[in-house]
């Protein structure tokens, strides 16, 4: 197999070739998803020791955002909202405590019932609230819209529901393997032993790491997709998600690099944020080799020409940022998400700070589709900035969960917060946040990590921003 390195170059050299394209009809749709990963982990920050070619590589030949959101920094809301198309507040999902409800229609059920050929694999989190995959990771997958798919757990799911008995593809095949219980082992000790700071490698041999296992029947799903019709498939990484496992071979790709300490950080030592910094980088890089693996896997079939390539995540990561860890707050590490796309349709070269949502990306498939969006998605397609015709596809783009909303027009973000135990209706809820005075206001170009709050000097861009965000909730937003 050719180096990542080597793939990136074949795949850019490939399309760097060619023009820019116009939007080929019904274009292939590679959709590369991992969990937890960080807007600014792509290696196209300065001062960022991170080593992806073929991000770079995708950047350089298409579209990067650099101030794309999630529309909830939570696994299943924000997976629901990118299959419906909703924002958080209409997706309704509210929490990992919810499943995705069956009657509510999804993208991929458009696009399969238009002939694409829709695929799946790794984490799809739209049954958070249950442990249903299926031993063959299958339980719901056609329901949901998927020709094919493969739907595992994710990483602590995966340990809690299958320590002994299976319940998801994944599990059974360390099973089957007799690895299950070392897996496991490993992972009560990473619980026991600090969480993050578990840095050490996993004792899984490379093959049955489960972002390798999730890649490899991502690939068996393409080659055993029928010819003639246009596809879609969505690679759902487990990773960078915690905890910091990593195998051998990552760990030594990791090690000696020297990263930024987090942000206003009064917790570890340098050497153990670094060190948990290389792990997260190591599990980063690795789903970059894979993207590699797909473009040379695309060249071969000829498909190169012909698929849009999307890289995005459900959110990010704070990683140790103001002493948080994880997701779920409105912190921009947190909201932030990577965003690049190259294909047909897309012009080179395109490096946008506009604001984008997550769920701009269902309207923009539904359009390479050649799909009408139905009237109560929400998102808005990035059709017209990925051709170089307009700027920015929307003026505002929101964030929230449970007791907290957000709202950015691209440079200025608020966050509004309520307090109490329960979480409103919408019309009281927006009332509430109406009255509340828990508002920060940050100027993401002046101070993008957040430090400096203005809300008590620029009552105007509150007052503003503030009445952009009430009509969301209630959507009343045009």
């Amino acid at each position: 197999m050719k180096s990542s390195a080597k793939l990136a170059a074949v795949s850019s050299a490939a399309c760097a070739s060619r023009p820019h394209a116009a939007l080929s009809p019904r274009p292939n749709i590679l959709f590369f998803f991992p969990d937890q990963q960080r807007y600014d982990w792509t290696g196209t920050t300065p001062g960022l020791d991170v080593h992806t070619p073929n991000l770079v590589a995708l950047a350089e030949r298409g579209a990067r955002f650099t101030r794309a959101w999630c529309p909830s920094p939570l696994c299943a809301p924000s997976r629901a909202c990118l299959a419906s198309g909703k924002e958080y507040d209409r997706c309704r999902v509210a929490s990992n405590a919810v499943d995705y409800p069956l009657d509510q229609t999804t993208m991929y059920q458009l696009l399969r019932d238009t002939d694409y050929h829709v695929m799946g694999c790794g984490k799809f989190d739209l049954h958070k609230a249950s442990p249903t995959w299926g031993l063959r990771g299958d339980h719901l997958v056609e329901e949901w819209g998927f020709s094919d798919g493969i739907d595992n757990a994710g990483k602590w799911d995966a340990i809690n529901s299958g320590s002994e008995t299976p319940r998801d593809p994944y599990m059974a095949y360390l099973h089957e393997r007799d690895l299950a219980s070392v897996h496991v082992a490993d992972f009560n000790r990473r619980r026991r032993e600090g969480g993050y700071r578990a840095t050490f490698p996993t004792p899984l041999p490379e093959d049955a790491y489960c972002d390798n296992w999730v890649a490899a029947n991502g690939l068996e799903l393409l080659k055993r997709s029928p010819q003639g019709k246009p596809w879609f498939l969505q690679v759902n990484f487990t990773g960078p998600h915690s905890p910091m496992d990593i195998t051998k071979r990552m760990e030594a790709s990791a090690r000696g690099r020297r990263f930024p300490q987090p942000n206003r950080t009064t917790q570890f030592d340098a050497e153990t944020h670094n060190a948990i910094r290389e792990n997260y980088t190591a599990m980063v890089e690795n789903i970059d080799r894979w993207v590699g693996v797909y473009l040379h896997e695309l060249e071969v079939r000829g498909d190169l020409a012909n698929t849009v390539v999307v890289y995005s995540s459900d959110h990010g990561e704070m990683l140790g940022d103001k002493d948080m860890w994880g997701k779920s707050k409105p912190e921009q590490p947190s909201v932030g998400i990577p965003l690049l796309m190259a294909g047909p349709g897309i012009e080179y070269g395109v490096v946008s700070s506009a604001p984008v949502n997550l769920v701009d990306l269902t309207a923009t498939f539904l359009e390479f589709g050649q799909l009408s969006q139905p009237i109560d998605m929400e998102g808005v397609s990035l059709g017209p900035v990925l051709r170089g015709e307009q700027e920015r596809n929307r003026d505002h783009m929101f964030s929230g969960l449970h007791n907290w909303r957000a709202v950015s027009d691209g440079r200025h973000k608020l966050i509004v917060r309520i307090h109490g135990q329960k979480v409103p209706g919408a019309a009281e809820f927006a009332d509430r946040l109406a009255r509340s005075t828990d508002v920060d206001l940050y100027d993401l170009d002046e101070d993008p990590s957040e430090n400096r709050n203005l809300a008590p000097e620029t009552p105007g861009i509150v007052s503003r921003l503030r009445g952009v965000l009430l009509d969301q909730v209630l959507g009343t937003t045009s």
